[in-house]
């Protein structure tokens, strides 16, 4: 739902006693003539958790059981083969002759003091294109002026509770339930946590479909 490379210097450095614990994913997806190029990862306190190469996922840390990580691994690539159909069908119907760059950046920071920090961002072709207001799990556009595509995705966007409750549930709970469980030693993830969800928000997929929709009815047409 990536993209996920390169995380490491942008997180807290453990070795920096001040520094937040982080638990950050990065998710790209490149779309070009119809055919769709994911690649992405997710880092847990600087160290590389999750990776993303085209319909390949890996867990780098063992943060699920073997038997939930294969569940998971085939919801993602079952998910992401389902996209990429829908791309092609969108591109059918409305040829586009340039690349779409979807970049979703989504996660969660601990402070020693207790308080949390989540958040979730989406670039289109490098622009600011919508955030994620956690506490009141909205979505908020961000692109320059008055967007057509950017106006649909977000009203699809708050249509489901997957992209609005749910969504928040995970980066306030789930995801930094797995930072206390970091910060007291366990490495373990919260059994309340929702499972299904993890590796998809991860991925940001939610956010793509919604996306896509947008982006291929709405380019070059009316929404």
């Amino acid at each position: 739902m990536l993209w996920l490379l390169l995380l490491g210097g942008a997180l807290g450095c453990g070795a920096d006693q001040a520094a937040p614990l982080a638990f950050t994913m990065l998710q790209r997806t490149r779309v070009s003539k119809g055919s769709s190029v994911f690649w992405g990862n997710a880092s847990l306190d600087g160290q590389l958790s999750h990776l993303l190469e085209g319909f390949n996922v890996t867990q780098v840390l063992p943060l699920e059981s073997p038997d939930a990580w294969a569940r998971r691994q085939q919801d993602v690539a079952t998910y992401l083969v389902y996209f990429g159909q829908l791309v092609k069908l969108f591109s059918m119907e409305r040829p586009i002759n340039y690349t779409q760059m979807l970049c979703c950046h989504l996660g969660c920071r601990l402070f020693p003091d207790g308080t949390a920090h989540s958040f979730y961002e989406v670039t289109l072709n490098g622009t600011a294109f919508l955030s994620f207001h956690v506490p009141n799990a909205t979505w908020q556009r961000r692109w320059p002026g008055k967007d057509a595509v950017a106006t649909f995705a977000e009203r699809e966007l708050m249509k489901y509770p997957k992209t609005t409750q749910d969504l928040q549930h995970f980066l306030n709970t789930t995801c930094v339930g797995i930072l206390r469980a970091q910060s007291a030693g366990t490495g373990k993830q919260s059994s309340r946590s929702h499972a299904p969800l993890v590796l998809g928000l991860i991925l940001g997929i939610f956010a793509l479909l919604g996306m896509a929709v947008g982006i291929f009815l709405c380019t070059g047409g009316s929404c």
